[in-house]
């Protein structure tokens, strides 16, 4: 039997886009998704993470074989790592654990993808439950290095230890979120943001494509490159974060933000939403809009190595393994 595959339940875009980086990381991966589109999508995925791998100069000549199986039991019997990427219905995710442990080893890890959903709720439906850990990617998977990885109550600091090590294999950034909370780090951040951002548009304050521009022209470049803390550490001038701290805290009593509240998501609204979006973008489809945010996340990460930063030290870590 084959003990060295990885199983990827679910095929949609991060589960393709785990499929692919696994893949081109030289390991053997088995697909389960009962679509019968599923290996169209992830071959066009596959073809978008081999020209953003060219452009890194990662090899993409060295790879894993893989197939797709409409059979959960037949992509997790002798996997050595499953990665469930089901969409965010708890009560599929359940189903779809029993499943998958009814056909695994009892020692396997088995990871989700879930952006939001905590372990523990996820584990009273497994009789090993110690053995799943959320591991939360974000898109693409192929070209971003991090993932969050999350412990319910029952996950011991074993399966913690064997995920990170399994993702640090495949090129990635594992970091350890070590209390459990509602939507992890990463998407809490986006969450507030994404607020905002709604606010803005509900109350006529900017288009999609203003705010978009705001982000992708300033604040944006900054956080690809140190992110909240240090770029605000640097604010502080010589004084350091204690007087960035001195001079802005205060602001935080001011009423700038809805963060509380959202808008209505009324017809209206989303109507106004909707046709921005298309005024902004719409000339592209959805895989164009993919390659050309491919082509400039290799970009960025390109220069990051170069100068041995941020997501660039990632980079230079998996040309090693």
């Amino acid at each position: 039997m084959n003990t060295t595959h990885h199983a990827i339940v679910g095929c949609g875009v991060i589960g393709a886009a785990w499929a692919a980086r696994t893949v081109l990381s030289g390991v053997d991966v088995v697909i389960s998704d009962p679509s019968p589109e599923a290996e169209s999508i992830f071959l066009a995925v596959l073809d978008n993470a081999v020209a953003a791998w060219d452009d890194l100069g990662l090899r993409t000549d060295q790879r894993g074989s893989w197939r797709v199986t409409d059979s959960i039991a037949d992509a997790v019997a002798g996997a050595s790592f499953i990665q469930e990427s089901v969409p965010e219905r708890p009560d599929l995710k359940a189903a779809v654990h029993r499943e998958i442990e009814a056909s695994c080893g009892t020692d396997v890890v088995i990871a989700s993808s879930t952006s939001g959903i905590k372990p523990t709720d996820m584990q009273a439906a497994l009789e090993h439950p110690e053995r799943l850990v959320v591991g939360h990617p974000y898109n693409p998977v192929y070209l971003l290095p991090v993932v969050e990885v999350v412990g319910g109550n029952a996950t011991t600091a074993e399966v913690i230890e064997s995920a990170k090590t399994t993702y640090s294999r495949l090129g990635m950034k594992p970091v350890h979120v070590r209390v459990e909370i509602d939507a992890f780090i990463g998407d809490r951040l986006l969450e507030a943001v994404w607020r905002e951002a709604l606010w803005l548009v509900a109350d006529g304050v900017a288009t999609t494509e203003e705010i978009d521009d705001v982000i992708t022209h300033g604040f944006g470049l900054r956080w690809a490159q140190m992110g909240l803390f240090e770029t605000y550490r640097v604010a502080g001038g010589t004084g350091g974060f204690r007087h960035f701290i001195s001079q802005f805290g205060p602001a935080l009593e001011w009423p700038w933000t809805k963060l509380m509240d959202t808008p209505e998501f009324t017809p209206e609204l989303v109507d106004r939403i909707v046709e921005q979006s298309d005024a902004q973008s719409g000339e592209y489809d959805v895989r164009e809009l993919e390659r050309i945010r491919d082509r400039n996340v290799a970009g960025f990460l390109k220069v990051l190595e170069a100068n041995r930063w941020a997501a660039g030290t990632a980079l230079a870590d998996q040309r090693e393994v």
